[in-house]
């Protein structure tokens, strides 16, 4: 049985996370995050939950603490934002390679400078290559859902990697939405205790993140890259058994139109609505677009990515973030070298939008949609690399 509520983004995760019967959370208030582990510590402090919140000095130490928990065996959560994630950094690769199953909120938000409260993905897309699996929502339903869903992907014996999963600052954590949710006893039977095989015991001492010089170094990398290529099955195995409980069905992406699509954008997050909606209005007059909303980013899923664009003409690469000085941006980067490794020959439009927080709207959409479908007739990119939204 589910029930519908009235919350925003974060009070959804936080509802998420105590459903999940998390034994520790660790975590340091920033905006857009804050409303998080506010709610969580009220929870704590009201005994709506048996776990623990552990109030840190700053991000670093939260993560820290996050680290120390699951390997002692805990269900460990927390949450974090911007400049709070960038502090973190150091701690989110010792997490990956101690293979601790954290799973860890993210509410996107641009980092300084200057100093920008607001939305884009430009902390988490600094933090792409820390061995995290990374998932991103595109409303508070789908941060539900998929806070749920990351405990049972993290868990996993055969992955026993952190996720993230990460909701556009403000538009999505602040926005109040109707969130179906899930009985406790539902998710409960969904997420079972966690019980470690290995955990740090004083009866039973083991050595943990001991110095390993070249000669063991990389095998111990290869095994986390053998671990993360496993997530995709790891997801499709969760989120099958995710939709006989709630009803709602996840996955690697998720598709719009692009049954007979020549032209279509591929993006992260709350875009995708605006994407999709966008895409409707123009299908309705004769023009064949599609979206690609991908859930996962990292692994990157390249099968599933080529197998869903490789009709298309021309692809519009939407990227909420600015790799400086690069050709593109990370996810037209990566779905390029997809696309090359597939010997597929289609013309990539990147598109930098949103910095700081700033709208996409749907005449951006719309803009974006015709010059894609204008590539895909005349068979050649003039501009690889074009910012939307910004002021001449």
């Amino acid at each position: 049985m589910a029930k519908i509520v009235g919350l925003n983004g974060d009070e959804v995760v936080a509802y998420a996370a105590k459903q999940s019967g998390v034994d520790v959370v660790a975590a340091y208030p920033i905006t857009p995050q804050t409303i998080i582990v506010e709610q969580f510590a009220m929870y704590v402090a009201d005994g709506d939950v048996q776990g623990e919140y552990v109030c840190v000095e700053s991000e670093h130490s939260a993560m820290s603490a996050c680290v120390g928990a699951s390997l002692a065996g805990a269900r460990v959560f927390t949450a974090t934002a911007s400049q709070g994630l960038a502090l973190m950094h150091e701690m989110l690769y010792i997490a990956s390679g101690l293979r601790c199953p954290i799973v860890m909120a993210v509410s996107n938000r641009a980092l300084s400078a200057p100093i920008n409260i607001h939305g884009d993905h430009s902390d988490m897309m600094g933090s792409r290559d820390c061995g995290w699996i990374q998932i991103y929502a595109e409303n508070a339903q789908e941060a539900y859902d998929w806070t749920i869903q990351a405990f049972k992907i993290a868990e996993a014996p055969e992955l026993l990697l952190p996720v993230s999963v990460n909701l556009d600052g403000f538009t999505i954590s602040h926005s109040m939405e109707g969130v179906r949710v899930l009985e406790d006893e539902d998710v409960a039977g969904f997420l079972p205790p966690r019980k470690a095989e290995v955990t740090l015991n004083p009866d039973k001492p083991i050595t943990v993140g001991a110095l390993v010089l070249p000669d063991y170094y990389f095998e111990f990398k290869a095994q986390q890259e053998d671990a993360i290529k496993k997530v995709p099955e790891m997801i499709t195995r969760a989120t099958e058994s995710y939709a006989n409980l709630s009803g709602r069905r996840y996955g690697i992406l998720n598709t719009y139109g692009m049954e007979d699509a020549e032209a279509a954008i591929l993006c992260l997050g709350s875009t995708a609505g605006t994407a999709r909606t966008v895409a409707k209005e123009l299908r309705e007059k004769g023009m064949k677009v599609g979206v690609v909303k991908l859930w996962l980013y990292r692994p990157f899923p390249v099968e599933e990515i080529v197998s869903a664009i490789r009709e298309v003409k021309a692809l519009a690469v939407l990227d909420r973030a600015l790799s400086f000085g690069a050709p593109c941006s990370a996810l037209a980067a990566d779905t390029i070298a997809a696309l090359y490794q597939s010997n597929i020959d289609l013309k990539i439009l990147n598109v930098v939008y949103g910095l700081g927080g700033r709208d996409a709207t749907p005449d951006h959409m719309k803009s974006i949609f015709e010059e894609a479908v204008e590539v895909a007739r005349a068979g050649r990119v003039t501009t690889p690399v074009r910012f939307v939204g910004v002021r001449e």
